[in-house]
């Protein structure tokens, strides 16, 4: 049976952790959210509540699945994690603030802002990743999942890269170009794939992150 119901992604980036804050490349390192990027969270869970999905799915860092499991315990929904989902490995930069990262490595650091997308990364702790490794390992895992669930209603939590990866892929965009869009904490982006290709249906909805007005009423 052909199924005609484009698949439904809600994609939605972790909450902020202290090295967001402070700009500070985490990469594969695992950093729990801060409380900021709690109150995103519960924010996010509050607003998708009402939301069905039928498959939550999350990468397996920390920042990623505590952001999942909030909406896990809005939804009642079983939490999957997928490691395909994890935010590129930035070999040698990862733990650094941006500003060392120049200093201490400017060729590589040129390349990477340069969007050099085969340029290799310095070895540290993790092997890192080509941005071209990178964007087809995120866009295979969530195809995949997309793939596995036809017709149906996915949350998927991950993280700026892979949601820059995933817009990339559903307008066409050239991997070289500049990333000139925003991929904001908690955000949620909304995503459909028909015959194995993903659309862009809104990026960037962030209103859920203000705190209500009524709060303390």
């Amino acid at each position: 049976m052909h199924n005609d119901t484009p698949t439904r992604i809600v994609l939605i980036r972790h909450g902020e952790t202290a090295w967001n804050a402070e700009r500070r490349l985490q990469g594969h390192l695992d950093i729990d959210l801060n409380e900021e990027g709690q109150r995103q969270a519960r924010a996010l869970a509050a607003s998708l509540a009402d939301e069905h999905f039928d498959v939550l799915v999350s990468s397996d860092l920390a920042r990623a699945t505590e952001t999942a499991k909030a909406l896990g315990d809005a939804t009642g929904q079983p939490l999957y994690i997928d490691g395909r989902l994890r935010e590129r490995c930035y070999g040698g930069f990862e733990g650094l603030l941006y500003a060392d990262i120049a200093e201490r490595f400017p060729k590589e650091f040129a390349a990477w802002q340069g969007r050099d997308v085969d340029a290799q990364l310095p070895p540290g702790k993790n092997r890192g990743e080509t941005f071209r490794e990178f964007y087809d390992r995120v866009t295979g895992a969530v195809l995949g999942w997309a793939a596995d669930n036809p017709g149906k209603s996915l949350a998927i939590v991950a993280h700026g890269g892979v949601l820059e990866c995933i817009y990339r892929a559903a307008l066409d965009l050239s991997l070289e170009t500049p990333r000139d869009f925003k991929v904001l904490n908690a955000s949620i982006n909304r995503f459909v794939v028909r015959d194995g290709k993903l659309e862009l249906v809104s990026w960037g909805e962030v209103a859920h992150l203000q705190p209500a007005v009524l709060d303390d009423i």
